[in-house]
């Protein structure tokens, strides 16, 4: 059941009034605190907040006319009063968790509002999974604002996902209640190209008058992302360098950059701010992807902002990039992002604008969290079975089926192999020779196997190539079904029947990650939800990922958060290999490769 939005600014602007002037008592009042203006990027000492029905009626140097007897009042003494912290663009899914959890995991690190993607859900479950995710998400204490997937599959032809999403599915979607605009457009060669689907997807968004989310994965900064600009997105967090953040700027883009568990590119981006000096007002800062290790022992939002500080932002303007300008580039300033009259009361009080301990968290005029605990519920939408019996191989694997083959006669080949980069998400192109024996193509050194199992539609079938880069030695495999963003199961080893035995555990467990060594178990993840989620608490899946990732560490991984550069491996709009359920894929052509190049 869907939960009905929270009463808007107008709906409540004659109790704000009467609170203002002093005619009502406000609900709350922050006494004492220094009030962070994003507005005017002004910190001011000695000024109240009132609050009433959950919004901001007033800020000032008193508020005292606007105390009642059951006013409840809260000492800030001297500390900053700043809003609540805004992620800009991010998928929860990536965090292993529901909705719930995810909030639950979030609200103790400042985190008051979400723009999330469910693209990996729509991949496994449609329209149907983006509705569930969606209904959550308004059941929470929190703002979460769902962006509807645009690309499902992510790159047509070039992989099968379990359902698809249509134009029209789109435009059913934009009179959602919790809908705030188009999911990331990933499909970038296709708005390029005129594709009429894409175009008709954004003209759907930008009808309603909602914004149309960007994904444009390409170095190429010509015609061809002129022509992306032209097509309707109107953001963009894939870029690396600074010049990416530049160019978007300058083509009307807000430029998202990211510090997820494993993509790094805010410090090689920030710099357009801090020491070109471009105008700040189009930066965001955002996540894309988290795991729940990362949530619990690190941060959210807040560990991005104190990175942005960390490489040089002015602290007022690296919060300006985390709330009023993510606020503003989704028409939602004057609902929140600032701590002025009307807005939704959202407010953290913190000692220290640099290093930014989250001391208390208030969302929409309630004390949510004090001192990294989370002090309310965070209701669970009822899964049903249809979301949770979702690993469909039609098969149990055997070796055999993630067997290579070489050419008759060959001694070895040269191959192609997908070369993971450490902290980023594009991979690079390579070539090995290796091995021949009994006419099987043989991982080695520092190359393993790779394999994509279909998951969705019960055909049984494996599609093998290799990669390089995790430095895994023994014998061992790793896999999972999360594995973006068609989310079939990517399965990595150095064995052919450890790789088997991965496989089949998590057909069994209903979906997850699983690691093998030597025929033994050494970390389960168990993920039901749609083979990409838990309804558990968060710190009971970080524990697993963390026994996931040290698993990692002892079959010879030493990436930092490997785990996600795992799961990237069949995401075919990033370049430069990627793998599909319908073969190895080099996005820098959008076709389909060979994996034996030659015998040699």
């Amino acid at each position: 059941m869907t939960q009905e939005p929270f009463p808007t600014w107008a709906d409540l602007a004659p109790q704000l009034v009467n609170t203002a002037a002093g005619r009502s008592a406000a609900d709350m009042i922050i006494t004492g605190g220094i009030w962070v203006n994003v507005h005017t990027r002004e910190a001011l000492p000695d000024h109240d907040i009132a609050i009433t029905a959950g919004r901001i009626a007033f800020v000032g140097p008193d508020a005292g006319h606007c105390r009642g007897p059951d006013t409840q009042i809260v000492e800030a003494k001297g500390r900053y009063m700043i809003p609540g912290l805004c992620d800009g663009h991010m998928h929860i899914e990536s965090g292993m968790l529901t909705p719930a959890e995810f909030a639950r995991a979030v609200i103790p690190h400042g985190t008051t509002s979400m723009f999330t993607d469910p693209h990996e859900i729509a991949n496994v479950l449609g329209l149907k999974g983006v509705r569930m995710m969606h209904d959550e998400a308004l059941m929470q204490p929190i703002n979460i604002f769902t962006q509807m997937p645009s690309c499902a599959p992510s790159a047509p032809g070039m992989e099968t996902t379990g359902f698809e999403i249509s134009a029209e599915d789109v435009a059913e979607a934009m009179n959602w209640p919790g809908i705030i605009g188009l999911g990331e457009m990933m499909n970038f060669p296709g708005v390029s190209n005129a594709d009429a689907k894409m175009l008709a997807e954004i003209a759907a968004t930008q009808r309603a008058g909602k914004t149309v989310g960007g994904h444009y994965a390409s170095p190429d900064l010509g015609p061809a992302f002129a022509a992306y600009v032209a097509g309707g997105p109107a953001d963009d967090h894939e870029g690396t360098c600074e010049a990416d953040a530049v160019m978007r700027m300058r083509q009307g883009m807000r430029s998202m950059i990211r510090l997820g568990s494993a993509w790094y590119d805010v410090e090689t981006q920030i710099t357009a701010i801090t020491e070109r000096g471009l105008d700040p007002r189009n930066m965001i800062l955002c996540t894309d992807d988290c795991h729940s290790g990362t949530l619990v022992n690190d941060g959210h939002m807040n560990r991005v902002v104190r990175h942005a500080i960390d490489c040089g932002c002015d602290p007022l303007i690296a919060l300006q990039m985390a709330t009023i300008n993510t606020a503003t580039h989704f028409g939602l300033e004057r609902d929140i992002g600032s701590l002025t009259p009307g807005r939704r009361a959202d407010v953290i009080l913190t000692s220290n604008l640099e290093t930014l301990p989250i001391e208390t968290v208030i969302a929409r005029g309630q004390i949510v969290a004090r001192d990294g605990i989370c002090l309310v519920e965070c209701p669970h939408y009822d899964w049903p079975d249809t979301a949770r019996q979702t690993v469909n191989m039609g098969k149990t694997l055997s070796g055999d089926d993630f067997t290579i083959q070489a050419p008759h006669g060959a001694n070895g080949v040269n191959a192609n192999v997908i070369g993971v980069v450490e902290n980023q998400a594009p991979t690079k192109a390579l070539q090995f020779e290796l091995p021949v024996t009994d006419g099987r193509v043989q991982a080695t050194g520092e190359v393993a196997q790779i394999a994509l199992v279909e998951r969705h539609r019960a055909t049984g079938n494996v599609v093998n190539a290799f990669v390089s880069g995790f430095g895994y030695s023994g014998t061992m495999a790793m896999a999972s079904t999360v594995a973006h963003d068609s989310h079939h199961m990517i399965v990595v080893g150095t064995d052919r029947d450890q790789m088997a035995l991965a496989a089949n555990r998590l057909r069994q467990v209903g979906g997850g990650i699983t690691i093998f060594k030597d025929s033994k178990e050494l970390a389960l993840v168990k993920l039901p939800i749609a083979g990409l989620m838990s309804d558990q608490p968060a710190d009971e899946i970080a524990a697993d990922t963390e026994n996931m990732m040290q698993a990692m560490r002892d079959c010879g991984c030493t990436l930092n958060n490997a785990y996600m550069q795992h799961s990237l491996l069949a995401l075919v709009v990033i370049p430069e290999l990627r793998i599909s359920d319908l073969g190895l894929v080099d996005v820098r052509s959008f076709a389909f490769t060979d994996v034996i190049v030659r015998s040699v």
